[in-house]
């Protein structure tokens, strides 16, 4: 069974022995036994800063600083199910594109780490902008579009990537040694298009309904290489982002 986290409280359940159930006993894999129970929540009432709260002695207790623990729900909490504002993103479209390469520049991260104030991808995308890294790129296919790829994936969602910012290229230049070049091979794709909204909160968003997606419609996904799409439409306050995943 793939991980899943708790949507009311973002535990993460690793055994079916945690999922709450339904008035019938049937087991809701979405909420954790101690949030949900006989088909409603154990605490009703409970406000999303309550629950951050109720949530942060039970971390302090497997290891973590206060402040740490802190960070990490306020920045993923908002994304439950339970919690969120918007609506879940529509179905996907599924479109084969064709191999194309990369350049630009790269790190390697995980989710796990993303998840924490340690994560590295928002001081990618300040190094991108403050460094007007996009101008430094040649031979660009179209210098409206910035691609944000993941590739070279260790295992699968739970493992390390290589994320990178940049754009497609037509013929990379080799001596362009600040940047990474990627090659990425044709695919069949699901291609999710985020709600309209900023961009800090859209994206976020959509990646829980994406992995949500993945967990219950039985398609698979190749981890050849995924990307997020920023082209015409990217406004700060009222972007639209597509998000290309590579599947079988």
């Amino acid at each position: 069974m793939n991980q899943v986290f708790c949507q009311s409280c973002g535990m993460p359940m690793k055994e079916s022995s945690v999922f709450g159930t339904e008035l019938t006993g049937e087991k809701n894999k979405e909420f954790c036994l101690y949030c949900y129970e006989n088909g409603e929540f154990k605490q009703p009432n409970m406000t999303m800063e309550e629950m951050i709260q109720f949530c942060i002695p039970f971390m302090v207790e497997e290891g973590m600083k206060e402040d740490e623990a802190l960070t990490i729900l306020q920045k993923s909490m908002p994304y439950l199910k339970r919690w969120r504002k918007s609506e879940p993103i529509s179905e996907p479209k599924i479109v084969l594109k064709d191999g194309f390469t990369f350049m630009g520049i790269n790190t390697r991260t995980m989710n796990a780490i993303e998840a924490t104030p340690e994560g590295v991808i928002p001081s990618m995308w300040e190094k991108y902008h403050t460094g007007q890294i996009a101008a430094q790129i040649p031979n660009q296919v179209n210098p409206q579009h910035t691609i944000a790829l993941y590739s070279n994936y260790e295992s699968d969602v739970s493992g390390e990537y290589d994320f990178s910012i940049g754009t497609e290229v037509e013929e990379p230049n080799q001596s362009s040694n600040d940047f990474v070049i990627k090659t990425i091979p044709a695919s069949n794709y699901a291609v999710f298009t985020t709600n309209q909204g900023k961009i800090t909160e859209i994206v976020p968003m959509a990646w829980i309904d994406i992995w949500k997606w993945f967990e219950t419609s039985g398609v698979e996904r190749t981890y050849t290489g995924d990307f997020e799409l920023y082209d015409e439409r990217v406004d700060p306050d009222q972007a639209v982002v597509d998000i290309y995943i590579a599947i079988k």
